[in-house]
């Protein structure tokens, strides 16, 4: 699926994009300054909780899936199935569901969620609560594909 263009502020539109994780890196990648680093801590965490077993969504908002020229930090979140454990995931992995931990070791924001976590939402609206700003707005997310 390909994603929509960015609007004027250089967001993408509002909404949940589903993309291939390939497309997300093709379109916002870069080898170079804080968006290369970016792009490698994305690529990284992503690997990191596919190995888990356990990955069902990854979804990436924030200022990485905008025109910015050097996005703050890579912004997700991780639905995992409700089978996941903590203590039965790779040690190597852990460090992701500790916002503080990931914060400083990988230079992102991870938040983390199973299902049974939710009490009076879904997991599509819990996706769709990520696409709000700071300010109230809304801009588009997306929801790569796995």
């Amino acid at each position: 699926m390909a994603l929509p263009q960015l609007n004027a502020a250089g967001d993408l539109p509002q909404g949940v994009h589903r993309a291939r994780l390939s497309e997300v890196l093709r379109l916002f990648g870069s080898q170079h300054g804080q968006r290369g680093r970016c792009t490698r801590q994305l690529s990284h965490i992503y690997e990191l909780a596919r190995r888990t077993g356990y990955l069902k969504r990854f979804v990436i908002f924030g200022s990485y899936v905008t025109a910015k020229e050097e996005p703050n930090d890579v912004d997700i979140v991780l639905v995992l199935d409700d089978e996941f454990r903590l203590e039965n995931c790779p040690l190597a992995s852990r460090g992701l569901f500790d916002h503080a931990v990931a914060q400083a070791r990988y230079g992102a924001s991870v938040f983390w969620v199973r299902p049974g976590m939710l009490i009076g939402e879904t997991v599509e609206q819990f996706i769709e609560y990520w696409q709000v700003k700071r300010g109230g707005d809304k801009r588009g997310i997306v929801d790569a594909l796995l």
